[in-house]
């Protein structure tokens, strides 16, 4: 065994994995990672389960120490400059921390969650057969709270495997699709409104809800409601108007009216989407949903068949500091380095 040692971390980093379907039934949340696809890719890389547990890393920077031997780790989900002990690393691509060397992370950019998957998975004691943390409910392992500086993770020694890279399809810059209700009725023409207007993450959002700041949506009865079920994506409107998409770690019922849902394809989609950025939703038919569910399973299903061998090239950094790579290269306060035509040259100045 190794160990992954933690030197530095942001807030909203955490231990996560495929959550823990089939609780809610007893009020439990069901937590696990923010995106699920992100999640599935950085473990494929290390050859573990798609919903193994790997450390999700909220937007701010990390650093990592491997200690007592190798660590083999995966990159994958919001892209941010990441390196090796000064060497720039590449995220969807697996790769090595030899005893002792660091891997350091800076802020997030264009997505606000990363995940680190570790060769062999992240050593645990399930709680409700899930290791993902959920902070409010005191649930995770090996640390039912958010990772700290200090931390060890007991993981797998490096196995020495060929480094492998995965193909993903570009994600799509289209607005967050929602199947409405199931309490639509209750906004009449503030349905419309809810669609038509661009909308915003509240830096105030977290894995729970996230808070959308835009127009005033306005209830024809009243918040309150009977409570009833939830799912990832329930989109509540409580007193204020101001709706609140439900992410892993909500409650398993509530007793606001939902106008809409956000597609299960959508979701991870969604929650990368970084604080103040702006996006609309549009709605499509339970139909379209279905389809998109099959879709994004499809895609998970073959994310092993996308796995490609890295090609190690070695660079040898002042023979490129010499070499003119950009061709006819010039100084302007050096004259020596002029091109100037022949005599005979055809042809406009």
């Amino acid at each position: 065994m190794s160990k992954l040692v933690i030197s530095a971390i942001g807030p909203a980093s955490s231990v996560q994995d495929g959550g823990r379907p089939g609780s809610q039934r007893y009020g439990l949340t069901p937590s696990g990672a923010m995106d699920r696809l992100a999640l599935a890719t950085a473990n494929v890389l290390v050859g573990n389960p798609p919903f193994a547990a790997a450390i999700e890393i909220g937007p701010f920077g990390a650093k990592f120490t491997a200690r007592a031997g190798a660590v083999r780790v995966a990159l994958a989900g919001a892209s941010r400059n990441a390196d090796i002990s000064g060497r720039a690393v590449a995220f969807d691509t697996s790769m090595t921390l030899m005893d002792g060397e660091t891997l350091t992370f800076g802020f997030a950019r264009g997505g606000s969650f990363s995940y680190l998957a570790i060769e062999g998975a992240i050593q645990g004691e399930p709680m409700f057969g899930s290791l993902a943390v959920n902070a409010r409910a005191g649930l995770g392992s090996p640390y039912p709270r958010p990772l700290q500086a200090g931390d060890e993770l007991q993981v797998s020694s490096a196995s020495g495997a060929a480094e492998r890279r995965i193909d993903q399809p570009a994600v799509a810059d289209a607005p967050i699709r929602v199947v409405m209700g199931p309490q639509d009725d209750e906004f009449g023409d503030a349905t419309q409104l809810f669609l038509d207007s661009e909308w915003k993450i509240s830096p105030t959002s977290d894995r729970m809800g996230y808070r959308l700041e835009g127009p005033v949506i306005k209830h024809l009865h009243g918040h309150n409601i009977v409570s009833d079920g939830t799912v990832n994506g329930s989109i509540q409107v409580p007193g204020n108007g101001q709706p609140i998409v439900l992410m892993p770690d909500r409650g398993t019922s509530g007793g606001y009216p939902k106008i809409a849902t956000v597609i299960s394809a959508d979701l991870g989609r969604l929650a990368q989407i970084p604080a103040g950025r702006a996006f609309r939703f549009r709605a499509v038919s339970m139909a379209e949903a279905q389809a998109e569910a099959r879709k994004f399973a499809e895609l998970l299903r073959t994310l092993p068949d996308r796995l490609r061998a890295v090609e190690s090239v070695d660079l040898n950094i002042d023979a490129l500091h010499d070499a003119n790579v950009a061709g006819h290269a010039v100084s302007a306060i050096d004259a020596g380095t002029w091109h100037v035509a022949s005599a005979d040259a055809s042809g406009p100045d």
